[in-house]
């Protein structure tokens, strides 16, 4: 646990007990605050009460001896409407502030202020975070890792000399963040997401700048150029006199990272000064993957790691569970837990990595369906379809990709691994990528990758 020593002695509301919220109510407790937390659930305020959390119902307090309301990033702060707990606090002159804003302070206030990556983006935010910590850890480095991805960021060890903090932040968690000043930050690109709750895409565009905007003097700021919002942002840091390295997978670039075929390069005023061969890394494959790597690359070389030592780290990655997730391979075929695909977009980045697909696809669907996959669908070689999206994914199918409705993941599994076994194909790959939620038949995407993950162990050694 992090002391959240910067409000001792102080009255604090905190709101909203998830787990992240748990974890700052600890913390600003064994810093000597004094906490009064709520959440609109009952049953969180009695979780909260049984671990000795003192708890008051907050639409009752006197707001004017508040010093700060914490927020928990899930509780809306200004779209589709500020909760009531922010109304109360800005009607009472208080300010608002979440757990990344706390751990800040909490670093300001390090007799020796330890490295802090900061890491974010629409899209490999999470990917990108656990690879610099992988990378930094091969580098021998003590690294904690955490925020959205992981331990709430208040959990981890204290702030000590030498220590690397390695932070996944979400546009929730920037936006209670006024003085996020990280050593290295990484924006990966931008997208129009999370639009209910801010507004307009530049509004969302504009809470995400800040983790560049904010990088300490000396620092660097990692930026993806490859959207025209990401780019944008590195050309405002740099006219601001940050230090900027620029990532692309796009196209060259005369200073930065880039990826050119299957090879990383990184190029100092117009010279390649080092290349890394991303090729036959599997927790790598794709394009997307590749922007992650270069982002990991330029942060873990401004914390101070020598490109072979990256190059080492990078080959050894394990990647993520449920994402492109390499379970098993079984005599020719592959088997890949891509569960996090929960939509067309995300599944668009697994359907891209591989040829010759059996794609088990379905669950409870988006808006859009599968109809945006239709230029990958030469890919695949047979879908698998299974819950409530099944029958409109055939539609969508129609005569271009041959299908089955199997309806549950252990049929789609044993159907997809004989027929790719029985291919005669070189390299056929049954690949779990939903494009849905997983909410029809499983409580998130994690325990359908799961069943997946089993499923395929359980099948017979070929």
């Amino acid at each position: 646990m992090i002391p959240v020593s910067s409000l001792k002695d102080r009255a604090v509301a905190l709101f909203g007990l998830g787990g992240s919220g748990l974890a700052t109510a600890r913390a600003l407790l064994a810093g000597g605050a004094m906490v009064t937390a709520w959440d609109d659930s009952p049953t969180s305020v009695e979780k909260a009460v049984a671990e000795g959390i003192p708890t008051g119902d907050l639409n009752a307090a006197d707001w004017t001896g508040f010093a700060a309301l914490v927020l928990a990033p899930g509780v809306p702060l200004t779209h589709p409407e500020p909760h009531w707990t922010v109304k109360r606090a800005q009607d009472a002159g208080v300010e608002i502030i979440g757990d990344i804003e706390l751990f800040c302070r909490e670093r300001r206030r390090a007799v020796r202020r330890p490295a802090f990556a900061a890491i974010t983006g629409t899209n490999g935010k999470s990917t990108t975070t656990a690879l610099l910590a992988h990378l930094l850890k091969v580098g021998g480095r003590d690294v904690q890792i955490g925020g959205n991805f992981g331990p709430a960021i208040l959990g981890l060890e204290p702030p000590k000399a030498g220590r690397v903090y390695v932070i996944e932040c979400s546009s929730y968690q920037i936006d209670l963040a006024p003085s996020l000043d990280p050593a290295v930050g990484v924006l990966l690109n931008l997208s129009p997401d999370h639009i209910d709750r801010h507004g307009a895409m530049e509004n969302y565009a504009a809470v995400k700048e800040r983790l560049i905007a904010g990088v300490e003097a000396g620092g660097t700021a990692v930026v993806g150029v490859d959207d025209e919002w990401s780019r944008a942002v590195a050309e405002r840091a740099e006219a601001a006199c940050k230090n900027v390295v620029r990532i692309s997978v796009r196209g060259a670039l005369d200073d930065g990272v880039f990826l050119d075929g299957t090879e990383l390069v990184l190029a100092e005023k117009g010279i390649r000064v080092f290349s890394l061969k991303l090729a036959g890394i599997g927790s790598l494959r794709g394009a997307h993957n590749a922007q992650n790597a270069a982002a990991a690359f330029a942060a873990a070389r401004a914390l101070g790691l020598a490109p072979e030592v990256i190059a080492a780290g990078m080959a050894s990655f394990p990647g993520l569970a449920h994402r492109m997730e390499q379970v098993r391979t079984l005599g020719d075929v592959l088997f890949v837990n891509d569960s996090k695909a929960t939509n067309a977009d995300a599944a668009e980045r697994a359907l891209t990595s591989f040829d010759d697909i059996f794609w088990i696809s379905g669950g409870k669907p988006k808006e859009g369906g599968i109809a945006p996959l239709k230029p990958y669908f030469s890919r695949v070689r047979k879908a698998y379809l299974i819950g409530v999206a099944a029958a409109d994914f055939a539609a969508t199918l129609g005569e271009d990709v041959p299908f089955e409705i199997c309806g549950t993941l252990d049929m789609a599994v044993a159907r997809a691994a004989a027929d790719a076994a029985s291919s005669g194909l070189a390299h056929p790959v049954v690949l779990l990528s939903p494009a849905c939620a997983s909410f029809d038949q499983y409580r998130n995407f994690e325990v359908r990758g799961d069943a997946f993950r089993d499923l395929v162990n359980a099948l017979p050694d070929v």
